[in-house]
């Protein structure tokens, strides 16, 4: 018996979006995956058709822009260059399963699928991806919105990070939605000694002004028993906020900057640490309930955390001992919890993460996403609640 074709659309940089990676090795179990999407061909891929680095996945030709404005959302969809190219580079190849990450990749999906079932993989919440920018608020924003309202009714399945975005559509959209958590793969390692020379904080991720990663910096300068390590992709800003990050630090030798390290690798770059650190303040329903990729990859590097009071982070960090809690998003409340964590807070939470180590793995949301396949490839589905 053949085996499945199935089409991954992520306008993404692929090889260095850890969730798409995991939802890649689930795919490839099931049949042969053909990816769409930003730079080099993951691996264990069937075929990959590349989308030129600066072709922009959103409309921004003088045309495009004014059918945003003009709320012409069916007219400009698919006006982009990126998708444009994308459509071509699928021509007229037949597919039994099409996954779309994104709201921005769904009329693509839905353009090539010719009846197959979609599974939409919403990531996060994506009206309100940027909604902190002016021009996302007013011109994006309605346009995913749209895009929800008029495609997801019409997926097989829909899947979003955590159970309060997961409600969130069902009540918005009326869809039945599943949460599939970024969670990684279970590492076999164990937790590092703790070094009497000071703490190691370490963060990892891209450089996007509004996560408040000044604020890490500072708050290791004021204290000067910690020591930063920065592990940061440049944002599409061209490096701006990652060059204004070095400003800040002045050059300190407590705070270090390094290249990005490729997500399979990152839990053990990141076990020579003691404590992850993330502190960003709800700038939006995405950043309210952030639960991100960096901490489970603290989980699994057996590091303590420190992070801000967003509500999912926070509960499993509380729930679990594996950290501290900031009071609130401010540079001195989160100091206040760094200033807490003795050698013995560390230890413990540093065991704790071992403890938990394999719950918090993708396991569970593996087994999640292999269901949806299955049944998809099995036979039609919607998912109108």
């Amino acid at each position: 018996m053949p085996r499945a074709r199935i089409l991954s659309i992520s306008l993404s940089p692929l090889t260095r979006d850890a969730r798409v990676l995991r939802q890649l090795r689930v795919l490839a179990r099931h049949g042969d995956v053909t990816t769409v999407g930003y730079g080099p061909a993951p691996d264990g891929t069937a075929g990959h058709l590349r989308v030129d680095d600066g072709a922009p996945s959103l409309p921004r030709s003088v045309g495009g822009v004014l059918g945003l404005a003009l709320r012409r959302h069916r007219r400009v969809e698919l006006a982009a260059r990126g998708l444009r190219q994308a459509r071509d580079l699928v021509g007229d190849a037949r597919f039994d399963l099409v996954v779309a990450n994104d709201a921005r990749a769904l009329p693509l999906a839905f353009a090539v699928a010719h009846g197959a079932p979609t599974w939409a993989d919403m990531h996060e919440w994506a009206a309100e991806e940027f909604s902190h920018v002016l021009v996302w608020r007013t011109l994006i924003g309605p346009l995913m919105d749209d895009i929800c309202r008029r495609y997801l009714p019409g997926c097989g399945a829909v899947t979003t990070v955590c159970e309060p975005l997961a409600l969130r559509y069902t009540d918005t959209y009326g869809v039945a939605c599943e949460v599939v958590r970024n969670a990684g793969p279970y590492r076999d390692l164990a937790p590092t000694p703790l070094d009497d020379a000071g703490v190691r904080l370490v963060h990892s991720g891209a450089a996007i002004r509004g996560r408040n990663l000044e604020m890490l910096i500072r708050s290791t300068l004021a204290l000067p028993r910690f020591t930063l390590d920065l592990y940061l992709v440049p944002a599409a800003d061209g490096g701006r906020y990652l060059r204004e990050l070095h400003e800040l630090a002045q050059g300190s030798e407590r705070v270090r900057f390094h290249d990005p390290v490729p997500p399979d690798e990152l839990p053990a770059t990141l076990n020579a640490y003691d404590v992850g650190a993330f502190c960003m303040p709800p700038i939006n329903v995405n950043a309210e309930f952030a639960l991100p990729n960096k901490f489970f990859d603290f989980v699994q590097a057996r590091l303590a955390q420190a992070v801000g009071p967003s509500p999912e982070m926070a509960r499993l960090v509380r729930d679990l001992d594996l950290g501290v809690v900031a009071d609130d998003f401010t540079q001195e409340a989160f100091t206040a919890a760094l200033d807490h964590l003795d050698a013995d807070r560390i230890r413990r939470s540093k065991k704790a993460a071992d403890t938990h180590a394999r719950a918090l793995s993708d396991e569970t949301d593996a087994a999640v996403m292999a269901g949806i396949v299955e049944r998809l490839l099995a036979g039609p589905s919607t998912t109108r609640a």
